[in-house]
Parts: structure tokens; sequence; C-alpha cells
């Protein structure tokens, strides 16, 4: 079990996809309002499992980017504070896993991190990703935001095992970064998850484009789990949780609204798509090649 290097720190609507032949994993996406009270998002969190556990018995559960708001107020240690002890004790309960979409954590020197955590259906912490990448863009008569000002960029990679199936987490804007996706191509990976708020500007542009590229590009499944839209926010998300297949087809897509996706994921298909075109076979890594430093 991995544990933070931080010397500081010892309503349910379900829309369901099934794919046929050889089933090896469910997945429940939860695509949940971020309110301003902690406690109230993890009681949210709360109820929201205990529906789709009692309705589909999920496997792996997924959360959404900041389902807690990235304020100071709500920073916490990993794996010793409430949200972590939480997750940790529902994971534990509905012996489930769960990506823990992220939360604000409090790292090295009081800097903070926006963090991914990942449990195991023992309640163990399995893994912790902190956002590679940080959103700083300015888009003329569209989205100005700098998460630099705020949070500390994470410096390593996350893959976890879910019964024999690699899985690499990213969060919301490293997927633009297509090296990312092919190192964990390259170690395996049949699926990337990304908890994510895209925004109303670059979400109808570039959401489902981006993650059906990660897909077809590394022949494997792509998860997105975003936060609901709440116009009345000051960073209105964009929605739309989508599961995509390695053929890089849409499979599911939520709506803006708070909602549950359940899908049967079936990994032979990986296989199925990677010796139909056998892509990462004829790469010329005589001439170019992309590797983890």
């Amino acid at each position: 079990m991995k544990r933070s290097s931080n010397s500081k720190c010892s309503s349910g609507f379900f829309n369901y996809i099934n794919i046929p032949d050889s089933v090896v994993m469910r997945l429940a996406i939860l695509q949940l309002w971020s309110f301003k009270d902690k406690i109230a998002n993890v009681q949210n969190i709360a109820n929201k499992i205990e529906m789709v556990v009692k309705e589909h018995n999920p496997r792996l559960i997924t959360l959404p980017e900041y389902f807690v708001l990235p304020k100071r107020k709500n920073i916490e240690c990993v794996p010793d504070g409430y949200i972590s002890q939480q997750l940790s004790g529902l994971a534990k309960k509905h012996q489930v896993y769960i990506i823990g979409g992220t939360i604000p954590e409090l790292g090295e020197n009081d800097a903070m991190y926006n963090t991914c955590t990942v449990w195991s259906p023992t309640g163990d912490l399995m893994a912790k990703y902190r956002k590679v990448h940080l959103f700083d863009v300015e888009v003329k008569g569209g989205i100005s935001f700098n998460e630099s000002d705020d949070i500390s960029a994470g410096n390593d990679l996350s893959i976890i095992n879910v019964d024999g199936h690699k899985i690499g987490i990213g969060i919301c804007y490293d997927i633009r970064f297509e090296e990312m996706a092919r190192v964990y191509r390259n170690a395996g990976c049949e699926m990337i998850i990304y908890p994510s708020a895209f925004n109303m500007t670059t979400g109808p542009l570039h959401w489902e484009l981006l993650q059906r590229a990660r897909a077809n590009d590394n022949q494997l499944f792509i998860v997105t789990a975003s936060t609901a839209r709440d116009t009345s926010a000051k960073y209105v998300a964009y929605g739309h949780s989508m599961v995509v297949d390695p053929w890089a087809k849409v499979l599911h897509r939520a709506s803006e609204r708070e909602e549950t996706v359940v899908a049967d994921i079936d990994f032979n298909l990986v296989e199925q798509v990677r010796q139909q075109i056998p892509v990462f076979d004829q790469r010329r890594l005589d001439i170019y090649a992309t590797e983890k430093k």
C-alpha cells in the first residue's frame, strides 16, 4: 500500500450499457454535483455508491475531478484525511475498487496538489496520482484559468491492477498530452481513467475528440468522470462523462446533469483491436520513441 510522503500526515439516474460475450469488469461512473460543503459531497457519494452497488454491483466505481472544491479549507492529508478515510471505508464496505476523483491534497512544504486516490476492496490505498499537467490557459473570448496559481504539479504516473488488467490514471488536462497516454500503453495498460472537469469553452470543442483520439492512438478504453454542470458556479463544468472503446467508438455519453453510468467492459476487445490493426508492432522505434523518464 502506498503512503503519502507528506511528513505532516501519518439522486441517481442510471444508464446501463451491456457489452455482450466475455464480460470482465463492470464499471460505474458517478457524475456528481460539487457542493461547497465537504461533508455534503461525501454524503452524496456514499448515497450514490449505495444505490449503484445495490442495483448493479460494479467492480470499479469512478468519481469526478474536484468533487470537493480546491480550496485551502478543504485541503487534507492522504491517506489520513477525512475524505480519504471515508472513501476507504466505502470501498471496504461495498467490496469495490474506487477511483476517488480528485481532492486538494496537502503535500510537502504546504503545497496543494490535485490528487486522485485509488482504493481497493479491502479499503487500502492502492495508488495516489498527483495531476502532472496543470490547466493554465488563455482562450480569447472563452476560458481564462491558471490552475498553477494554487496547485503544484505532480511528477509521476500511476498504474493500478484490477483483476489482472492494468489501468492508467490521469486527470482532466492530462488527456491533451498524447505522450503520457502512450507511456501508459507501452506499460501494458488496457484502460486510462481521467477524472475531469472540462469547461464550457473547450468541452464542446475537444471533449469527445480527445477521448476518441487517445483511445484510437493507443487501442485501449478511455473513461472520463466529470462533475455535473452547475451554471451558477464560478467554473462551469461541461459534464458528459464518457466511455470510449479501443475502436474509438463512444459506448456511452452522460448528459450534463448529475447522473450515474454503468457499463460492462470486455477487455478482450483490446487484444482484438491490437491484433487487427497492429500499429504497436509496426512502430519505427529506430526513428522515434516515447519513453517514461
